[in-house]
């Protein structure tokens, strides 16, 4: 198993936080020097909050962490290709590196819609590695979404 599987499977169990919850299952994990920063999952539906993706809750845990909002020796490993909000949250904070595990058709931002991680009018671009346990990744969505519909079917 690689470093990006191992920590790839982290951020699968953030995702399983949050499908226990109802939410949406979306992982996040951010390793600062080769160690576990910060972590956090989808908390839109709990918290009422647009801004509560997995992603944007780990990047601000890690800049308490850290003590920076310059997250450059950082990698953010999240279950989800990042959408256009947490995209510019990851350029903003300097993440050099991410890896997401399944791609999202209808809002991915690092490389499916468009590439903002990558765009080179900004001051700063992440390396990008897509794919990472991505089957897995992808069927847990899949998965809930198909029990959601279900569920409402049922209503």
């Amino acid at each position: 198993m690689s470093n990006d599987e191992y920590y790839m499977g982290l951020a699968i169990d953030q995702a399983r936080l949050a499908e226990e919850i109802g939410e949406v299952p979306i992982g996040a994990v951010i390793v600062h020097n080769g160690e576990v920063a910060a972590a956090g999952y989808n908390k839109r539906e709990t918290s009422q909050l647009a801004s509560s993706h997995a992603e944007f809750i780990a990047i601000e845990e890690a800049n308490q962490k850290i003590g920076s909002w310059r997250l450059e020796d950082c990698t953010l490993y999240v279950t989800l290709e990042p959408c256009p909000m947490c995209a510019g949250a990851i350029v903003q904070s300097r993440i050099p590196r991410v890896v997401y595990g399944a791609s999202d058709p209808k809002a991915g931002c690092a490389g499916t819609l468009m590439n903002l991680l990558q765009e080179e009018r900004f001051n700063h671009q992440a390396e990008v590695t897509a794919g990472v346990l991505g089957e897995q990744c992808g069927q847990m969505l899949t998965l809930f979404f198909k029990e959601l519909r279900a569920k409402r079917k049922k209503k």
